[in-house]
């Protein structure tokens, strides 16, 4: 067989890629204008080849680069702010807003839902229950708002109440709104975390509210995670900045999801 020009470029750029992702899953994460000078190739070029990878589920890309995210293997919480910055910001005022003063919510770990926690500060006498410290943190100030932290055991690396301690904590409130993150979605509906013991204490905040609302930027669609927390049976709203997958739309259809996706208010 002869060896066309198309088959030795598509070569070079596999190998290329290939070596982006080894690169990329030593250090944790990598930058455009690095990748650009170690490879040879123009910073165009390596801007395609981290937008293939992250369309692959391989690399989450952030600002000026990307993060690896494939594995079971969740990041590190400080690096995860800074994927989907923009679209999470986004997801937090339109999930804010479905919140009514004088409610009730449990509020569960991860970035997306800080970033609503962010949004509450012109509400008025919320009652926020969270497993998560930084919301805690973040809302601490605002003395409209009645906060109850989750006992038990802390997980240092991001500040979340976990265990049978905290589930037994949860078990004390019936309230109005559960927000809740997720670490991945997968086509078939089914949400997805890492931890089993985070994944428990979510599906306890779950059973104990009368709405749950799901955040989540798009970036967690068709990622990789080995626990399952729930379906979309179990949730009222799914709040993203947009769904392309039309089996995870199908889903959220077939349970009655009201699905808001924040891409169509902008400019």
């Amino acid at each position: 067989m002869i060896e066309t020009t198309a088959d030795i470029n598509g070569d070079i750029v596999a190998q290329r890629r290939a070596h982006i992702l080894t690169i990329a899953r030593g250090a944790g994460s990598v930058s455009v204008d690095d990748l650009a000078e170690r490879l040879g190739v123009t910073p165009q070029t390596i801007r395609k080849d981290l937008n293939v990878l992250a369309g692959q589920s391989l690399l989450s890309r952030v600002h000026g680069g990307a993060l690896i995210t494939s594995g079971v293997d969740n990041l590190a919480y400080d690096k995860r702010r800074d994927v989907a910055s923009d679209a999470k910001a986004r997801i937090g005022a339109a999930a804010a807003a479905l919140i009514p003063d004088g409610a009730s919510l449990f509020v569960n770990i991860g970035t997306t839902t800080e970033a609503v926690a962010a949004n509450f500060t012109h509400h008025r006498n919320l009652m926020v229950i969270s497993n998560n410290l930084n919301v805690i943190d973040t809302l601490s100030s605002h003395p409209s708002l009645d906060l109850v932290s989750v006992g038990g055991k802390v997980r240092t690396g991001d500040r979340a109440v976990v265990g049978a301690l905290a589930m037994r904590f949860i078990e004390n409130f019936r309230v109005d709104y559960a927000l809740i993150g997720i670490s991945a979605l997968d086509s078939d509906g089914s949400l997805l975390d890492f931890a089993i013991d985070e994944v428990e204490v979510s599906q306890t905040i779950i059973r104990n509210a009368r709405k749950v609302i799901l955040v989540a930027d798009s970036s967690k669609v068709g990622r990789s995670a080995p626990v399952r927390v729930c379906g979309m049976e179990a949730i009222d709203f799914f709040v993203c900045d947009r769904l392309t997958d039309p089996d995870l739309r199908s889903a959220c259809e077939r349970n009655g999801v009201n699905l808001i996706e924040t891409q169509l208010y902008e400019a």
